[in-house]
C-alpha cells in the first residue's frame, strides 16, 4: 500500500500520491470508467482525492461513486470564482463554491477547501479569507487553503490565513519549491503537475499545448532521466521533495494510476541523480518562475 503521511498539522492523513481529479470530469470519460478509477483509486491506497469546481463533471462523479466511501479519503476541491450571480473571489462566490462543492460530492464537509488560484492583489483585501474561515467555523469546511503559485503562494504561505496549499512543483518548475515549500512545516501541501505534463511525449516543441513551456525548460535543462525513464524521475523526484505531502496526478486511467502510485513508491531518487537535477537547475533554471 502506498506511504500514508500526517497533513502538515491540519489533523489529516494524506497518500503520498493523490488522484487529480480533473479528467475525471471530462466529457470523453465515460461513467464507467469514471467510477472504475474513483473506486479503484482508494483500492490502491489512495486517500487524497482533489477537484474544483470548474472540473467539469468531476465533483458529481465524485459524490456519485464515492459517497458510499467518503470516510476512507480526504476530499479537496476549490473555487471562490466563476458562481453565476456572484462576484468573483466576493464572500458570496466563495460562500455558493462550498455549498456547490457539499452538494454535488454529498458531503457533509469538505476537508480542504482552495481559493483557486486567486491574484495577490485579491488576497491582499482579505475578503475571500474571510469567508472562507466562515466556512471552517461552521463546520462545512476542515482546511482552509491556498492554490497557486509565485508570489501570490509566498504571500499566502506567510499570511497565516491557511492551513493548507496547493502549487507547481516538478523537474522544470522549482520556484515554490525554492521559495515557499517546506518554510513552514505546519502547512500541508499538495504538489501539482509533477509529471510537468510529461513533455517528453513531443520529439518537437508543441506550440500552442499546454506542455509547451515545460517542453523549452527541459531543453534548456538538459536532463537526462537515465534507466528510471521520465515518469519515474519526474514522480519521485516531486513525490519525496522537502515539504510536499502529497502530489496529486492527474490520469483517467487506472492503470496509469498504478504504475505512478509504483513508480513514487520506489522512494526517493539517488543521491546523485538529485545533484544531477540541481546541477541543471542552477545552471539555467534558476532564476524560473513557477508555471501559473
Amino acid at each position: 500500500m502506498i506511504e500514508q503521511r500526517p497533513f502538515g498539522s491540519t489533523g489529516l492523513t494524506v497518500s503520498r500520491i493523490g488522484l487529480g481529479a480533473g479528467q475525471v470530469g471530462e466529457r470523453d470519460v465515460t461513467e464507467p470508467q469514471a467510477e472504475r478509477l474513483l473506486r479503484g483509486a482508494l483500492d490502491l491506497g489512495v486517500t487524497l482525492v482533489d477537484t474544483a469546481l470548474s472540473y467539469g463533471a468531476s465533483e458529481e462523479r465524485i459524490g456519485r461513486h464515492l459517497h458510499d466511501r467518503r470516510g476512507d479519503f480526504v476530499l479537496s476541491s476549490k473555487g471562490g470564482s466563476g458562481v453565476e450571480g456572484h462576484e468573483d473571489w466576493s464572500a458570496g462566490a466563495v460562500r455558493a463554491s462550498v455549498e456547490q462543492t457539499l452538494r454535488r460530492t454529498r458531503s457533509e464537509r469538505v476537508d480542504v477547501f482552495f481559493l483557486h488560484s486567486c491574484s495577490l492583489e485579491v488576497l491582499e483585501r482579505g475578503e475571500a479569507q474571510d469567508a472562507l474561515d466562515a466556512e471552517v467555523e461552521a463546520g462545512r469546511v476542515v482546511v482552509a487553503g491556498y492554490s497557486g503559485d509565485n508570489e501570490a503562494l509566498a504571500y499566502a504561505a506567510s499570511s497565516s490565513r491557511f492551513g493548507a496549499l496547493e502549487c507547481s512543483v516538478n523537474v522544470a518548475d522549482r520556484w515554490n519549491l525554492h521559495h515557499v515549500v517546506g518554510q513552514d512545516p505546519a502547512l500541508g501541501v499538495i504538489a501539482k503537475r509533477p509529471v510537468a505534463n510529461a513533455p517528453w511525449r513531443f520529439d518537437e516543441r508543441p506550440t500552442g499545448h499546454y506542455a509547451e513551456l515545460y517542453w523549452e525548460r527541459l531543453q534548456q535543462l538538459r536532463l537526462d532521466p537515465g534507466p528510471l525513464g521520465w515518469t519515474a524521475l519526474a514522480l519521485r523526484f516531486t513525490a519525496h521533495a522537502p515539504g510536499v505531502h502529497s502530489s496529486i496526478v492527474g490520469t483517467a486511467h487506472l492503470d496509469h494510476l498504478r504504475e505512478n502510485v509504483e513508480a513514487a513508491s520506489a522512494g526517493p531518487l539517488p543521491p546523485e541523480v538529485v545533484a544531477h537535477l540541481d546541477e541543471a537547475w542552477d545552471r539555467v533554471g534558476a532564476d524560473w518562475p513557477s508555471s501559473t
